[in-house]
Order: structure tokens, then C-alpha cells, then sequence
């Protein structure tokens, strides 16, 4: 069976906004590092959903997200939109998951680094941000049960 997702990939001064996942038995990903957006209602379309997800995640209004890609295989249709993560991180209200990141990504992609866990208080490793599951980044992991 195959599931939809809306995914944001958003900037703030070079950085990107990031979300430590929960640790609960059912989701995809648990403990993890990933994108802030998740599955979507039956009959929403995903520019729908991400602003819905991202008022849920974190308590912000963000303004209409251009769509960046798709991916699809056999299990997920994860659509991406990317854009500017117009207000500081303190602004953000964390209403799901452990904790949340301005991360530089791509760094700590290539050398293989967990990121920090402020509120847990430990690394947690960084799951792929999109790549094809055939890469040794493995699957994307989305918010949402």
C-alpha cells in the first residue's frame, strides 16, 4: 500500500530546520532526525497539507511553500516543498516530536554525524532527507504516525 506525505525543507541563514523524532513504537523513524510535514488527510493535497502539518508540528502560520520535488516508489509519494523558514527558531512552538534544529545539513550528511538533541540531552542520528533507497543514506523519514 502506498502513503502520502508533504515534506518541508526550510531555510533560515544558511541553515535548515530539522525535527528529532519521537521515540514511539509505530512511527517511521523513531529517535531519528528528519523534516517537519507528514501524511496526508483523505482528499487534502499536499501544498494543504504541509501548512496544516506545520501549524500542528510547530505552531507557525508559514505563507505558501513552493513545491521543490516528488518522490515515488512502491510505498511513499512524498511531496517536498522548500522555501524560507521566515521566523526565528524561538518563535517555533515544538508541539511534536523531541526536539528541533537549525542544522547545516549537508556537512553532516557527508562526514556521517549525529546531531545534537538539545532537550534529550544526547546525539540522535540524521536519517536521509529524500535519497532513493538503494542509497546508504537509506529512507526519508516523515512526521506523522
Amino acid at each position: 500500500m502506498t502513503f502520502a506525505v508533504a515534506l518541508a525543507m526550510l531555510e533560515r541563514e544558511g541553515r535548515w530546520l530539522l525535527q528529532l523524532r519521537d521515540d514511539i513504537e509505530g512511527i517511521v523513524h523513531p529517535g531519528c532526525w528528519g523534516l517537519f510535514g507528514g501524511h496526508l488527510d483523505p482528499g487534502e493535497r499536499p501544498e494543504q497539507a504541509i501548512l496544516r502539518e506545520l501549524r500542528e508540528e510547530i505552531g507557525w502560520g508559514a505563507p505558501a511553500l513552493p513545491f521543490w520535488f516528488e518522490h515515488r516508489d512502491t510505498q511513499l509519494s512524498a511531496t517536498y516543498f522548500r522555501g524560507p523558514l521566515t521566523v526565528p527558531l524561538t518563535a517555533l512552538q515544538l508541539n511534536e516530536g523531541q526536539d528541533m534544529v537549525l542544522a547545516g545539513v549537508l556537512g553532516t550528511i557527508a562526514m556521517g554525524i549525529p546531531l545534537w538533541a538539545a532537550l534529550r540531552h544526547d546525539p540522535a542520528p540524521l536519517t536521509s532527507l529524500g535519497t532513493a533507497p538503494s542509497t546508504p543514506l537509506g529512507r526519508v523519514a516523515v512526521s506523522g504516525n
